[in-house]
């Protein structure tokens, strides 16, 4: 019974791969965006603002932990649990940015305009906030999917896991 908790680490490994350097472009890119002036103010590389820590760092280490933790977990329950803290994260790309408006006020906890033209405004907030984290809870999905499976293979595996294990 317990065998089949067991996966092979091949199970979800390309999601979660694309979740570890998705969280790593959603974590860096607010500190190290501002060297091509891509990103939202202020336009410092390296500089820490609570908006930038709680709505883009913050979920960027959830996606990359959670993806790091599916990519690499034999235990079918605890990659599960990675996909969904990258599931989680990725969903606060999405969803942070407009509910920062009911505890921010106007000093703390708010995310800076994003920077240049119109065009690279919207390419700015698709790529750094909302669509990144659609393609992150999509991965997350993707991988939650896989590992709910218990296919022929993993089944296999698991009975001849109990055979040869000892009796006690």
């Amino acid at each position: 019974m317990s065998a089949t908790l067991r996966v092979p680490r091949t199970r979800g490994a390309l999601s979660g791969l694309l979740l570890v350097l998705l969280g790593l472009w959603g974590a860096l890119m607010p500190l190290v965006g501002p060297y091509f002036h891509f990103g939202f103010a202020p336009d410092k590389a390296w500089h820490l603002t609570s908006g930038r820590v709680w709505l883009q760092i913050v979920p960027g280490a959830a996606v990359f932990l959670g993806g790091l933790i599916a990519l690499a977990s034999a235990n079918r329950a605890f990659a599960a649990f990675g996909a969904w803290l990258a599931a989680l994260g990725g969903a606060w790309f999405g969803v942070g940015v407009p509910l920062s408006g009911l505890w921010a006020d106007r000093r703390h906890t708010i995310l800076g305009s994003a920077l240049g033209g119109t065009t690279r405004q919207v390419a700015e907030q698709i790529t750094l906030l909302y669509g990144l984290g659609v393609v992150a809870v999509f991965l997350a999905a993707v991988a939650l999917g896989l590992l709910d499976v218990v296919g022929v293979r993993d089944a296999a595996l698991a009975e001849q896991a109990d055979r040869t294990a000892p009796v006690i």
